[in-house]
């Protein structure tokens, strides 16, 4: 029986698609300033920090292993299949095991271990600005709609030392995604046991 109890349930999965979608649609929604070029890397600071409410929510609900991985790996499929390519899902997998592990290690009942956990799995964002250092003439030859003006600015933008600048600014925005979160929900997290 208590082998059981640490397998995933039927009510695990659906918490993990409900909030999988709240968590997609406030994503998509941010990303939309993305289409304002001095914006678009700000995307790394803004979704860490606005998808921390939903995201520590979700943590409350989160008692066996898996879940946070199994939400990473679904953002990581929708970034792809909505044109983002497959790095989301590379880099959000790894951070999604990370976070999960480290949400585990507090055995779902730290809080600090659940801020923690929001900064690593907040990685994902990451993921998707990895063509703009790798490949940005490619990541374009398939957008250009969004004309050459906006092309040229982001590209600009784009310089080598900003790779690791928006990898910082994703996990320390994730972090403090996590305590506005915890801030928010603090009566949530009282009623899940996590202290």
């Amino acid at each position: 029986m208590k082998n059981n109890s640490n397998k995933l349930q039927g009510k695990d999965l659906i918490n993990v698609g409900i909030f999988t979608a709240i968590y997609f649609v406030i994503v998509f929604a941010v990303a939309m300033l993305g289409y304002i070029p001095i914006l678009m890397p700000l995307l790394c600071v803004l979704v860490p920090i606005i998808g921390g409410i939903p995201f520590m929510l979700f943590l409350t609900k989160v008692k066996r292993f898996g879940m946070v991985l199994i939400m990473s790996i679904i953002i990581g499929n929708l970034m792809l299949l909505t044109g983002m390519g497959y790095y989301a899902l590379i880099v959000g997998t790894v951070s999604g095991l990370v976070a999960e592990l480290v949400l585990a290690s507090g055995k779902y009942k730290s809080t600090t271990k659940a801020v923690l956990t929001s900064g690593i799995f907040s990685i994902w964002v990451w993921g998707n600005f990895v063509p703009f250092f790798t490949d940005i003439k490619g990541y374009f030859a398939t957008r250009q709609d969004f004309g050459q003006e906006y092309i040229n600015k982001l590209t600009s933008y784009m310089t080598g030392w900003m790779c690791p600048t928006l990898l910082v600014a994703a996990f320390v925005s994730g972090i403090i995604g996590g305590f506005l979160g915890r801030a928010v929900l603090k009566k949530h997290f009282t009623k899940a046991g996590i202290a």
